[in-house]
């Protein structure tokens, strides 16, 4: 046995003004879960705590709390010392209980079609799909629906998990294109939080997209951007001197070579933003990174793959993995988060893909100047959730900036085709970015995505910068005081 102090969220939305945070010190067993805890505030403490719970096996749903801030099954997850327990980000009835109905409502039903066989394969095909406990961790922890019209994850999931089913007869893409398809950012955070890990973007959200494609229902501005691709290889309108038609083929560093690495450009950094690419190859020259650089690169293809427009994608798939392949490089970096996303989960590459801030940690760095700065970072979405990585930018972030605030890993609206489908959801999203950034205080936010760059950058008067740019400032700042002394 042991005690365990836990703060907890009460609130009755009929009798108290605000909600307020009571203390209880329980005795439970080694390894008890949450909802044993909970069980034990109730039944020796107080019994007017008010939480929900059913099955008490990680099966209903019925018992998902925000644990720390982070959406768990209660029943699931064991507790800890010191643990802060409030309800989901759902309207509150009372205490931990949330008013589930909205959203339950959201999430269709079958609608029988007189099917009663269900092929081997359409099974395998729903598997994915069919585990959703309607707990509504997703649905509370989803960006787009504050924002936008949108049914939520859980709606999407369901009316995919239709989609695939013969026995159901109605047609589930109109539907969800009405219900909000396109206001996804495919940020990812509604698989994060998912206790049964059902991969929403990816298995649900872009395949109804692609399935949308092939009946039309394609929003204009993203067949926009495909046709874009298709004419120039690139999603980016030709406006200025690119990275590309300036670089050379090979960079080599500025002395003893480390390391030999392809770099995938992408889009935005080749055309909009290839001063901050200039940055990076830099930094890089300075810390023994050799650059193969291959002019005939094309878009990954991530934009079409996050608005379903496939058709064109394997085609890119070829002419990017030929370009590294015929150079003989076995690793490859990406400065774009989506890039690095898409080249690691949609492509099969004969070589490895790393993001930049790895290949810095990978071999390590001359230590810069520390700048007089208080800087935040945003982490993006297909950096974070997309490839796992968030240590590595903090880890660089603190060698070169003199203070460094976090702030919580929310979508700036950038994603998945939002941006440009529907801009005005993508804008709300970047002002409610803005408001976290301006309670850090930050002097500047860093980040390591174009998108994410370009868009907040649109949305807050904060300076928003690259890493490596930071990290080149620092090396200026560097010099300037050696070259002083």
């Amino acid at each position: 046995m042991k005690d365990l102090t836990l703060r907890v969220f009460r609130f009755d939305p009929l009798a108290d003004g605000e909600p307020s945070y009571e203390t209880y010190t329980v005795r439970v067993n080694e390894g008890a879960r949450l909802l044993h805890a909970l069980h034990a505030i109730h039944d020796e403490i107080d019994p007017s705590l008010h939480y929900r719970y059913c099955c008490g096996s990680g099966q209903c749903g019925s018992c998902a709390v925000r644990v720390d801030g982070e959406p768990v099954l209660a029943c699931m997850d064991e507790v800890r010392d010191g643990t802060t327990i409030e309800p989901l980000n759902l309207p509150v009835v009372r205490d931990l209980v949330t008013d589930m109905e909205p959203g339950l409502m959201e999430i269709p039903g079958l609608l029988p079609s007189g099917e009663g066989q269900v092929t081997r394969s359409e099974i395998e095909a729903i598997k994915p799909l069919r585990d959703c406990i309607e707990c509504l961790s997703c649905v509370s922890e989803c960006p787009a629906i504050t924002v936008g019209h949108f049914a939520g994850p859980a709606a999407m999931r369901q009316a995919m998990r239709l989609a695939l089913d013969p026995r159901d007869a109605a047609d589930r893409v109109p539907e969800a294109v009405r219900e909000g398809l396109f206001t996804c950012t495919t940020c990812q955070r509604c698989w994060e939080v998912c206790p049964k890990e059902i991969r929403i973007p990816g298995k649900a959200i872009e395949k109804l997209r692609e399935m949308a494609n092939r009946s039309g229902l394609t929003l204009p501005r993203h067949l926009g951007v495909a046709k874009q691709v298709e004419r120039t290889g690139r999603s980016i309108e030709h406006t200025k001197v690119t990275f590309l038609e300036e670089a050379p083929a090979v960079i080599e560093p500025h002395g003893e070579v480390k390391a030999t690495v392809g770099f995938f450009v992408g889009c935005m950094y080749n055309g909009r933003l290839p001063d901050t690419a200039w940055d990076m190859v830099q930094v890089m020259q300075r810390n023994g990174i050799r650059l193969v650089i291959p002019p005939e690169q094309v878009c990954c293809g991530s934009p079409l793959i996050r608005t379903g427009q496939t058709s064109s994608l394997r085609m890119l798939q070829k002419r990017n993995i030929d370009a590294f392949v015929h150079r003989g490089v076995d690793l490859v970096m990406t400065m774009c988060a989506g890039c690095g996303s898409t080249l690691k989960n949609d492509y099969e590459t004969p070589f490895r893909v790393v993001d930049v801030t790895e290949v810095l940690t990978m071999y390590g760095i001359e230590p810069p100047g520390k700048l007089p700065l208080k800087v935040t970072y945003h982490d993006p979405c297909h950096l974070r959730r997309g490839q796992g990585i968030s240590e590595e930018p903090r880890e660089l972030i603190r060698m070169v900036a003199e203070e460094f605030v976090e702030m919580p890993p929310i979508c700036c609206g950038a994603g998945g085709g939002v941006r440009s489908g529907l801009p005005e959801v993508a804008g709300a999203l970047g002002k409610g970015r803005d408001e976290e950034i301006r309670k850090t205080g930050a002097d500047a936010v860093i980040s390591v995505c174009p998108f994410c760059e370009f868009h907040i950058s649109e949305n807050t008067g904060v300076p928003v910068k690259n890493i490596t740019t930071l990290l080149l400032e620092g090396y200026q700042e560097k010099d300037e005081r050696s070259g002083g002394e």
